[in-house]
């Protein structure tokens, strides 16, 4: 169930300035996990311990591109992610598998 939870980390430059300055790390999650099964999911993959967790659902948008049979377009999914903030001491290392 844990791996169903967690699809992937946010490797973005803004996600990363916060993980060095307020040890907070982004995680795209499953659309209906709660804030509870995320930090159990976060704590047992990573074996740290979690202070504070925040959630935003970002909306589908409609995206739209020229062909030469004219305009297409196309709907982009949904997606939640997850902000965690970690205990003091913690950190998640995500570049160590490279």
């Amino acid at each position: 169930m844990n791996s169903n939870i967690i699809i992937k980390p946010v490797l973005t430059e803004k996600m990363t300035q916060q993980g060095e300055k307020f040890n907070r790390f982004g995680f795209y999650v499953a659309t209906k996990a709660n804030k509870i099964e995320i930090k159990e999911a976060v704590e047992k993959m990573y074996n740290v311990t979690i202070v504070n967790i925040r959630t935003i659902i970002t909306p589908g948008k409609v995206k739209s591109r020229m062909k030469r049979s004219g305009v297409q377009r196309a709907r982009v999914n949904k997606y939640k992610k997850a902000v965690v903030e970690l205990k003091k001491g913690d950190t998640i290392d995500f570049y160590n598998n490279i």
